[in-house]
Formats: structure tokens, C-alpha cells, sequence
């Protein structure tokens, strides 16, 4: 594997990772505020990567279609919507900020939930890493290393709060440090796993990679319509929490177009 693929796949890990060591630095949960505003940065990064890095070379590898290129974008982008809104509700986990856990009842604990939860809104963006990387791979003029380099960054910048976010909780909830170290580290995991499955099946997905960049695109929508935009704009002053929306997503934006 070229080397430059495999930091590519490890840099958004070692965001989570780094964000779910605060455990060892803060004493106290997140106040209420930052929180806020790290759950609207996420949200934007997401929002921004969904649109440069694979919604608009999803419909550039389609131009061959005339003017029926959205297609693949729009199929690929419902289906991965449609994706986890089944996972949602076929696994159970439990969101930031909520006392009544979704999926079908069962007997888990809330940290383990909790992880489940993370984990399952890093599906997508470890899909979206992989996809990208496999487009690189396999020669797409669309997708050059330095613009697969910037979805990497972007995420790995985004999962940095959300380590913070699901290792902080973890320990207010009872659990020793180095579990819930763990537990935010477990959660990120998700993402380079499904990286490397999705670019292993780069010689079979070819001809589907515009379908498989929008699925990634769709999936992460799905996580900050459903998840992060009621997170970020609950309660008095939710302000904070768009206007760090904008600051990831103009971020994200540079990011991609400066790099890609």
C-alpha cells in the first residue's frame, strides 16, 4: 500500500485518539458551551467534506452521462441515508445529552452506548477516507493525494473534539481514566477499519466509486441532520454552535480547494 495512503487512513484515528486523552488533563466534563461549539465544528467539517470531497467528484466522474451525471451522486446519497437510518434502528445506542437511548431495548450499559453511538457516526467517515484513497488508487484524475490528504485532515480535526466529547463523559460517568481513554479510542476505531476494507475492494468498486463517494456523503449527512445539528442548537445561546459550524465548514472548504 503506498505509504502516503496509509497515513492518509491512520491520521483521522490519531485525531479521535488525541481528543480522547484529555481525559488525562481536564478534571471536569466539558462545560456546556465548548461542547456546543465543538459538536458545530464537527457538523461543519462534515457538511463541507460531503460536498468537495465526494458529492462534486461523485458528479465529475459521472459527466460521461451528460446531463444525467447526478444520477450515481443522488442514487449512492440516498442509499447511504437510507444505510443508517437502519443501522439507527437496528443497533442500540445512546446520543450526547439524551437519557432515553434509540434502537431496540436492550440491557447495555449508558458508556457502552455511548461508544456505540460514536461509533456508529465514524462508519461513514471512515467510508468516506476509503473511497477517496480508492479513487487515488485507481487513478481517478478527479481525486489527486494532497485533496484525499485534506478529507483526512478535516476529519482528523473534527474527531478531535468528538474524542474529547466521548472520553470526557466516559469518566464522569464513573469509569477510571485509562477505560475511558479506551472507550474514546474504541470509538475511532470504526473509521480506519472500514477505510482499508473499502480501498480492498478498489479493483471490484471502480466503476462504482461515483455511487460509493455519495453513499459517504449521504451516510455523514444523515449523522449531523440526526445527530449533531439537535446537539449543537439545544438550549439558550445556540448561536455558538453555528457560528462554529461555519468556522469548520469554511475550514473544511480552504482545506479541500487549497489542497485538492
Amino acid at each position: 500500500m503506498d505509504i502516503n495512503v496509509f497515513y492518509g487512513i491512520l491520521i483521522p484515528f490519531l485525531g479521535t485518539s488525541a481528543g480522547a486523552a484529555c481525559v488525562f488533563f481536564m478534571k471536569k466534563n466539558l462545560n456546556e458551551q465548548i461542547q456546543r461549539a465543538l459538536t458545530g465544528f464537527a457538523a461543519g467539517v462534515m457538511v463541507a467534506a460531503s460536498i468537495w470531497s465526494l458529492l462534486i467528484p461523485a458528479i465529475e466522474q459521472s459527466s460521461g452521462l451528460g446531463k444525467l451525471s447526478f444520477v450515481p451522486a443522488a442514487v449512492g446519497f440516498w442509499i447511504g441515508v437510507l444505510f443508517l437510518l437502519l443501522l439507527d434502528h437496528m443497533i442500540p445506542h445512546l446520543h450526547q445529552n439524551s437519557n432515553k437511548a434509540e434502537g431496540p431495548k436492550s440491557k447495555l450499559q449508558r458508556t457502552t452506548m455511548l461508544v456505540i453511538a460514536v461509533t456508529l457516526h465514524n462508519i461513514p467517515e471512515g467510508m468516506a477516507v476509503g473511497v477517496v484513497y480508492a479513487g487515488y488508487l485507481t487513478g481517478h484524475a478527479q481525486i489527486t493525494i494532497m485533496g484525499a490528504m485534506a478529507l483526512s485532515i478535516g476529519i482528523a480535526i473534527q474527531n478531535f473534539p468528538e474524542g474529547a466529547i466521548i472520553s470526557m463523559p466516559l469518566r464522569s460517568e464513573g469509569m477510571g481514566k485509562t477505560k475511558a481513554f479506551a472507550g474514546g479510542v474504541l470509538s475511532g476505531i470504526a473509521e480506519p477499519i472500514g477505510a482499508v476494507l473499502t480501498i480492498l475492494a478498489a479493483g471490484l468498486i471502480v466503476p462504482a466509486l461515483p455511487y460509493l463517494l455519495s453513499f459517504a456523503a449521504g451516510a455523514m449527512l444523515y449523522v449531523v441532520v440526526e445527530e449533531l445539528i439537535p446537539e449543537m442548537s439545544v438550549g439558550e445561546h445556540s448561536n455558538i454552535g453555528t457560528l462554529f459550524f461555519a468556522v469548520g465548514f469554511s475550514l473544511m472548504m480552504i482545506l479541500d480547494v487549497a489542497l485538492g
